[in-house]
């Protein structure tokens, strides 16, 4: 074994170069270990906070996906609806003495007494009736059974959110209040329900009555029109790029400002659209037509991009054997490199539509927060997006549209989680390795 001098060394003694090697060795397995630590431990202080964020949300929101109705048998009495328009008619007088049954010692031809009883319905119970009788106009003269959602405060007295223990200063609800309800609750005419509200309804000032049917719908306008718009056009920018475009600076210049494009926030794309299709085009404010196109903008680059690297991935092999067959240009990158990396281009053309779908600061811009109280039937008309009535609901300043943004939130993640599902399932089921 050939040993090292102590001049080559610098020491007193000398050492083999095993010894070294050794020593060397243990040096670079403490740090491998200690940067193992630090990778470990960023991962668990990321998953740390996801479960903290997600658990959160599910807390906050989980409450507003029930929701407190309460059961009465109402009497539609002729005299109090015309029979000639049947929208006219005392609809609050029915209720109230419907609901007046259950308190016998209450004057309801009191108008403030009557009016402390029946907030303990949703301000919305009216028009559930008047909507019933509008839909079957023999139901006048006959007692029906009508559930209809309790009040916000009585909702979320009823879900424990409001603390009976409270001195009754600081509650939303007062003693007598909360009595009325007790006497409902035990007459057992109060249920907590699946609110099928929460998605089957559109907006409204009343957070039992609030729902998301119109920001998904307008959401679903505003991706159709991205995807239509983006999607053709950023693969024919890709492939006129990569396959055919000559290596100059000009496209250079271009691959880099897409590039830029990329990256440059949300909010500047809105101001775009405001001043594009706002004010030059004079197209409809709120519509999701301009929300898609404003989307479209912002997707093309990463679709563009992700193409790219698709059409990069595709061995230049294939290109070979088709030209040497005899195959043009054209039929190479369209017989047989696109449909090669046309699992990479949809898997990144979905991405970029879930990104596309949590965006806020475009569409605030061009009016989607808007408050619209029926759903959009077309790309033309005035709609909301998801993240637009997040936002909405989360600068309303009553108690139940607290649980009500966590619940849309988690609404919104759910379709992001499942188009992500989506461009995973399409990725490893039509990959393919070289």
């Amino acid at each position: 074994m050939t040993d090292i001098t102590p001049e080559q060394t610098g020491s007193g003694r000398s050492q083999s170069t095993t010894e070294l090697v050794q020593k060397s060795l243990a040096r670079r397995n403490r740090k491998q270990m200690v940067l193992q630590g630090y990778g470990i431990a960023a991962i668990v202080f990321a998953l740390s906070m996801l479960v903290i964020l997600v658990g959160s949300l599910v807390i906050t929101g989980y409450p507003a996906f029930t929701q407190t109705h309460v059961e009465l048998e109402v009497f539609v009495d002729p005299e109090e609806v015309d029979p000639e328009n049947l929208a006219r008619g005392s609809y609050d007088e029915m209720i109230a003495v419907s609901l007046g049954e259950y308190f016998p010692d209450i004057d309801m031809t009191d108008r403030v007494a009557a009016r402390e009883v029946t907030q303990l319905l949703s301000s919305g119970a009216q028009l559930l009736l008047r909507e019933r009788v509008i839909a079957n106009p023999s139901l006048i003269g006959e007692t029906i059974t009508l559930k209809v959602p309790a009040s916000d405060n009585y909702d979320q007295l009823n879900k424990g959110l409001v603390m009976r223990d409270t001195p009754e200063q600081f509650r939303r609800v007062d003693n007598a209040a909360i009595e009325r309800f007790d006497t409902l609750d035990e007459a057992g005419v109060i249920s907590t329900p699946l609110n099928t509200r929460l998605i089957t309804n559109a907006d409204s000032r009343f957070p039992e009555l609030a729902g998301l049917k119109g920001a998904i719908i307008g959401s679903f306008w505003a991706l159709l029109t991205c995807f239509v718009i983006s999607f053709p056009i950023g693969i024919g920018a890709a492939i006129y790029l990569e396959e055919f475009a000559p290596k100059n600076k000009l496209s250079d210049i271009i691959e880099i400002n897409i590039n830029n494009l990329a990256a440059v926030p949300s909010v500047v794309f809105g101001l775009l659209a405001l001043a594009v299709f706002l004010g030059w085009f004079g197209m409809p404010r709120s519509a999701p037509l301009v929300g898609g196109l404003t989307l479209a903008l912002m997707t093309l680059p990463t679709i563009i991009i992700a193409t790219r690297a698709a059409l990069k991935a595709v061995p230049p092999s294939i290109r070979e054997a088709a030209l040497g067959v005899g195959a043009s240009k054209q039929q190479v990158v369209f017989h047989h490199v696109l449909p090669l990396a046309m699992p990479g281009i949809l898997t990144g053309t979905i991405i970029g539509l879930a990104q596309a779908l949590g965006e806020t600061a475009p569409l605030l811009l061009i009016g989607m927060n808007a408050f619209i109280t029926s759903a959009p039937s077309g790309p033309f008309d005035s709609a909301t997006a998801l993240p637009t009535q997040i936002f909405i609901w989360a600068d309303s300043p009553e108690r139940g549209f607290v649980s009500r943004t966590s619940a849309a939130i988690l609404v919104l993640l759910t379709f992001l989680i499942t188009m992500n599902a989506i461009a995973i399932y399409f990725r490893q089921k039509f990959e393919r390795k070289w």
